[in-house]
This record gives C-alpha cells, structure tokens and sequence, in this order.
C-alpha cells in the first residue's frame, strides 16, 4: 500500500496550491482519509478530514474559510485545495488514510487513527 502525495511547492502569501494524494495498493473508497501538516520544530498537526462519502468534512480552525478537503473514490485520491495561503502554512504536508469503517459520516482527527501516510510534500509560503 501506498499512498503519493504532491502538489507542493513555493507560493506567495496570498496565493493557492492544490495538494494530490493518489493511494495505490488497495482501495479506500470506505475509509475516512486526512491531511495533517509538520512545520519545522512542531509536532505533526490535524488539518482536515474527509469521510468516505465526502458528507463529512472538518478542518482545523485555522484553516477552515481557506482551504477545502475533497476525493475521488474512483481514483483512490484525495485532495487538499489551499487558498488565500498565509506564511504559517509553511510546513511538510501528510496524507493519511484509516482503514475501513461501516459508516460514512465517520471521520478522525487523530494520527494514531491512521495506519496508512504518504511520504510528505514541502509547502513553503513566502511573505
């Protein structure tokens, strides 16, 4: 299982990435998927969730207005459109995907509920 993430790169404040998490290996059409984001010095933060009919959604509040969690069960990806990108968005940004759950408004905020991460993608914000 693998799970590739891209999209980052060097942007200005006030600018927009979008960030691609494409997994492989496995289907996680039913499995809530997230992105969580490590800044340099700081422990890995929680930054959306997505549940697998995309009915539930949630985003860390500073973020929430600017960036918009999405996927696309047929293409095992999952996406993180980022706008309006501030300088303290600076940081390596991680996919995530939990396993199955028998529900679709399930979601998690929690690294330990994840067992599958993709390799990180580097999103640097200049001000």
């Amino acid at each position: 299982v693998q799970l590739q993430a891209s999209g980052g790169g060097l942007v200005q404040a006030g600018g927009s990435l979008r960030l691609s998490c494409a997994a492989s290996g496995r289907s996680f059409s039913r499995s809530p998927m997230g992105w969580f984001r490590q800044a340099p010095g700081k422990e890995r933060e929680f930054v959306a969730t997505i549940g697998w009919s995309s009915q539930s959604i949630y985003y860390t509040d500073s973020v929430k207005g600017r960036f918009t969690i999405s996927r696309e069960n047929a293409k095992n990806t999952v996406y993180l459109q980022m706008n309006s990108l501030k300088p303290e968005d600076t940081a390596v940004y991680y996919c995530a995907a939990a396993d199955p759950v028998p529900s679709y408004n399930i979601i998690y905020f929690r690294a330990r509920n994840y067992n599958y991460w993709g390799q990180g993608t580097q999103v640097t914000v200049s001000s």
